[in-house]
């Protein structure tokens, strides 16, 4: 917006070059992304158990939740009978640097988010705990909604507690996608349930993961194609062992004459 109103005023003369020209944008820092590797996932959620936050961080592993988006749940966001999540708001800052909740910035971060019945069953029980209260996972200190920050923060907790290597609340998202895509899930529903604005990110933000599924693909097929070929082989070796008998069985019978 900021180029084209520059534009639009050195057309008018109202400028005599465009000042951003000179500018320098700064190198977007890029973070390596990380998972939680399948074998350390027990002892994550058992930390997590242990701290009284196994519902919070089970959910944020098997949806792939923003930390804005997972604070911000609340138990009428919850759909037991259809086993679903909601996600229609997102906590934050506002300008004088309190807590806020708005909207999310892309109509596809509006979603619903399917979840299996053992996560059902532990946000029916955590609610239970607090039954009077809006929020899916209030602070038991202040009985509010958590901050994010404080969410990242247990979960720095958790992985000392476990013993494991430090990631970023966020690789826990990174998590989720991967090992659903490594198993099967379709590069379209991962999109969808992460909210990204198309499967072209999903793809592009993936590739690794989808990289590797390629390659699976091509050895199942070179598993299936030689037996398909030996199949082919072995039709053409009948066939041709058919016609060379009804040859010799003919000869016989000229022969014999």
């Amino acid at each position: 917006m900021l180029h084209n109103a520059l534009d639009r005023a050195v057309k008018e003369r109202l400028i005599v070059r465009k000042p951003a020209n000179d500018c320098i944008p700064p190198k977007i820092l890029k973070h390596e992304m990380k998972i939680l590797p399948p074998e350390q996932i027990k002892s994550y959620l058992a930390a997590a158990e242990q701290r009284g936050v196994l519902p919070m961080f089970y959910l944020e592993l098997i949806s792939g939740l923003r930390k804005g988006e997972l604070v911000a749940l609340q138990w009428s966001d919850l759909d037991i009978e259809n086993k679903t999540i909601s996600v229609s708001k997102q906590a934050g800052r506002n300008n004088a640097g309190e807590p806020d909740i708005t909207r999310p910035k892309t109509e596809n971060s509006i979603r619903k988010i399917s979840i299996p019945q053992d996560a059902v069953d532990l946000l029916i029980a955590e609610h239970k705990k607090h039954p009077s209260n809006p929020w899916m996972f209030p602070s038991p200190k202040t009985g509010e909604m958590y901050h994010p920050d404080s969410v990242v923060n247990i979960h720095k907790k958790i992985l000392k507690d476990a013993g494991l290597e430090h990631l970023r609340f966020h690789d826990l998202r990174h998590t989720f996608a991967t090992l659903a895509l490594q198993n099967g899930v379709d590069v379209k529903t991962v999109s969808s349930m992460l909210g990204h604005f198309d499967a072209g990110f999903t793809l592009r933000t993936y590739t690794h993961v989808t990289r590797q599924m390629q390659e699976s693909a091509a050895e199942k097929m070179g598993t299936i194609a030689p037996c398909f070929i030996v199949s082919i082989a072995y039709k053409r070796c009948v066939s041709r062992l058919f016609a060379f008998c009804l040859r010799i069985v003919n000869f016989e019978k000229h022969g014999s004459k």
